[in-house]
């Protein structure tokens, strides 16, 4: 029977995404792994590959369709013999109206949209990603979808893994009551005041409306949802770097003919990916009802882009050189911008970077990002007189520093531990190289 292509999870945080462009239409032939669509995410536009042979029988929503909700019905894939004149039998959902972002753009006729069938669970209550086709055959062979590992796109259980398991042999798992629902993640609080009130104030002024994409709509309630459940507190250093950037200018004098060249940010980088090694308690996430601590200084970097930003992951940034830093910083910061990276790319971390230095900012006070436990916000170098313990005033460049801190994962005195750490290795950067 014809098998429906569902809107993917591409992400773990991902529920609705934009469909940007098709790459077969119907009646062409795809092989599983073959590329069919392109679906922008709250962070990136990625490839979707397809997880079963057969022939595109029918595109359900049209390219450029926004607000697409993830297990929607997308297109209809039929299999050998099959024919157009099988759809009839298949229920077709369709994007409603509402959802598409080009306002000639419309969608495919079919029958009125419905909700996807609930994928099967596990005893613990995870989800298992499987193709339709899949769940069908083991069924009915009287396959677990639970006993099969999946070979396809992250995990994903296809037609060629129920045939495998069933020539194996694997047994039938008894039913089991579904797990209880985990609790719902608190939501962002509604707004005192409705948008169309808001309109109607501003009425008689003229405005432009600018509709909420899938990046600036999850930015809006991730860091609403931090600033309204994470407990925030500030800490404030400024350190001098006139040491610092005297051995930038050295190193990169003999790195030019590598082609690298050492910004400021990339020092930071480093130094707080040892200075988590050096306070490692403050190396931590809150993950709901504990703490998890990390041993390797996996540091995040802001990265801004047109309409919102990237937090990329610098891994095992500890064992790295500052070179090595600056070159993989710089590649993840031109494929961020070009919306390329992939969520492992930018999921995980303990650890943020917010550096507004270059706009010429003195200090600020970042947002954490879930579930990290701090967040450094970067200021301007600024030629200041400063007092030398001999009384002495002298000029200096001096950077203003600002360590936003999630008090359940880090207490006051472990951040202040973790901050001067920072500002002793930003002040020694020869520590740095060893």
């Amino acid at each position: 029977m014809p098998i429906e292509i569902l809107m993917p999870a591409l992400s773990p945080t991902m529920e609705e995404g934009t469909l940007a462009k098709w790459l077969v239409k119907e009646g062409d032939t795809v092989q599983s792994g073959d590329v069919i669509a392109e679906i922008e995410t709250d962070k990136a536009t990625m490839e979707f590959e397809a997880v079963d042979e057969g022939i595109i029988g029918k595109i359900l929503i049209a390219e450029g369709t926004g607000n697409v909700k993830v297990n929607t019905p997308i297109a209809i894939l039929l299999e050998d013999g099959e024919t157009a004149d099988d759809l009839g039998a298949t229920p077709v959902a369709t994007a409603p109206a509402a959802q598409a972002t080009a306002g000639d753009k419309a969608v495919s006729e079919g029958h009125p949209a419905k909700p996807a069938p609930a994928a099967p669970a596990t005893d613990a209550g995870d989800r298992i990603f499987a193709t339709p086709l899949a769940r069908r055959l083991a069924a009915e062979k009287g396959l677990d979808l639970a006993q099969i590992t999946g070979s396809g796109p992250r995990g994903r259980i296809t037609k060629a893994d129920v045939l495998k398991a069933d020539g194996a042999g694997t047994a039938v798992a008894a039913p089991t009551p579904a797990a209880a629902p985990a609790p719902a993640a608190p939501r962002p609080m509604a707004p005192s005041v409705s948008s169309d009130a808001i309109a109607k104030i501003y009425a008689d002024r003229e405005t432009i409306e600018v509709p909420l994409d899938n990046m600036r709509r999850t930015i809006a309630e991730r860091l609403t949802e931090a600033k309204q459940t994470v407990p925030h507190f500030y800490l404030r250093r400024s350190v001098e770097i006139d040491t610092l950037l005297e051995a930038r200018a050295k190193m990169n004098a003999k790195l030019s003919a590598r082609g690298v060249k050492l910004s400021v940010n990339d020092f930071i980088i480093k130094a707080c990916a040892m200075a988590l090694q050096e306070v490692p308690d403050a190396n931590a996430i809150w993950a709901g009802d504990r703490i998890l601590r990390l041993k390797p200084s996996d540091v995040a970097v802001a990265v801004a882009i047109e309409g919102g930003l990237f937090t990329p992951v610098l891994r095992d940034a500890e064992t790295q050189s500052l070179s090595s830093l600056s070159t993989q910083m710089k590649d993840l910061a031109a494929r961020a911008r070009d919306k390329k990276l992939a969520p492992h790319e930018y999921q995980g971390g303990s650890f943020a970077i917010s550096n507004l230095g270059m706009f010429g900012i003195e200090n600020f006070d970042a947002v954490i990002n879930p579930p990290h436990g701090a967040i450094l916000a970067v200021g301007a170098g600024i030629k200041k007189p400063v007092v030398r313990d001999s009384g002495d005033v002298a000029v200096a460049t001096v950077m203003s520093m600002t360590l936003s801190v999630d008090h359940r994962v880090i207490d006051g005195a472990l951040g202040a531990q973790l901050l001067s750490a920072i500002c002793d290795n930003l002040e020694n950067p020869v520590s740095m190289l060893a």
